[in-house]
C-alpha cells in the first residue's frame, strides 16, 4: 500500500488547514481511496490522520481479503523545522494505528517529500546541461546525517529542471536504497492527469489537489460517498 498527504490553508478559514490522505487500494496502484479533515494545529493533525489510515486500511482489507504487508507513505507539506516533531509524534501515532490493526509485522516506510528547495542539479558534458529525468543523487551533496536522496523525475525544454528532495526518516522494509528510489520515480508516472511524469509520486500530487479543492473551494469535509472517485482531480 501506498499513501500520501499533504496539507494546505484554508483560504476562508485562516485558522484551519485541511490535511488530505490518498492511500492505494489495489496491487497496481491504481485504485485510490481519499479522505480530508480540518485541523488547527499539529498535535489534532496528527489525531485526524491516524483514523484516516485506520479506514484506508479496512477499506483495502475489504477489496483484497488481507491487510498490506508493507505500507509506504510520501508526506509531503514538512518544513525542515518540522522534521523532529515528524518523527517523534507522527511515525509513533502511525506505528500504533498499524498495531490497533493487527499489523505488527507491517513492514513500514515513512518518506518525507521537499519540492521547495534550492538544490539545483547539472550534467556536465562539454556545456552544463539540466540531467535527464530519472537521474538520483543520493551522495556527496546529501545529508550525512539523514537517509534522504535528491530525484530529477521530470524533463524540461526550458530553464533549469527542479529535483525533488526525498527524506527516509523510518525504514523497516529491508528495501535497499536504490530500490526505493526506483519505485518513488516509478510512481511519479501514474498521475491520471498528465502523459508524463510529475514532481512528486501520484498519491502525493492527488493528495494535494484534494487539499487544494477543499481549503480554496468547498471550505467543508467532501461527502463521504466520494471517498473512492477521483473527483478532485
Amino acid at each position: 500500500m501506498v499513501i500520501g498527504y499533504d496539507t494546505y490553508h484554508d483560504s476562508l478559514h485562516k485558522d484551519k488547514s485541511v490535511g488530505a490522505v490518498v492511500a492505494s487500494i489495489n496491487a497496481t496502484f491504481t485504485k485510490f481511496i481519499s479522505m480530508a479533515d480540518f485541523h488547527s494545529n499539529q498535535s489534532e493533525m496528527t489525531d485526524k490522520m491516524c483514523p484516516a489510515i485506520a479506514k484506508a486500511l479496512r477499506k483495502y482489507n475489504s477489496i483484497n481479503g488481507c491487510l498490506p504487508e508493507r505500507v509506504i507513505m510520501y508526506r509531503d507539506g514538512v518544513g525542515d523545522g518540522q522534521i523532529p516533531y515528524v518523527v517523534e509524534h507522527e511515525v509513533a501515532a502511525i506505528t500504533k494505528c498499524f498495531n490497533e490493526a493487527g499489523m505488527d509485522e507491517v513492514k513500514f516506510t515513512y518518506i518525507i517529500v521537499s519540492k521547495r528547495i534550492n538544490t539545483r542539479l547539472f550534467r556536465n558534458n562539454g556545456k552544463p546541461t539540466n540531467p535527464p529525468s530519472g537521474t538520483v543523487v543520493d551522495d556527496v551533496i546529501t545529508l550525512p546525517e539523514r537517509y534522504d536522496f535528491f530525484l530529477v523525475s521530470q524533463s524540461v525544454r526550458q530553464g533549469t529542471v527542479n529535483p525533488t528532495s526525498y527524506n527516509v526518516v523510518k525504514d523497516t522494509s529491508g528495501l535497499r536504497p536504490d530500490h526505493i528510489q526506483s519505485l518513488t520515480y516509478k510512481l511519479t508516472h501514474l498521475y491520471y492527469n498528465w502523459p508524463g511524469t510529475v514532481r512528486v509520486p501520484a498519491v502525493c500530487q492527488y493528495a494535494h489537489k484534494l487539499a487544494l479543492l477543499v481549503g480554496d473551494s468547498l471550505h467543508k469535509m467532501p461527502a463521504e460517498g466520494l471517498g473512492d472517485l477521483l473527483y478532485y482531480l
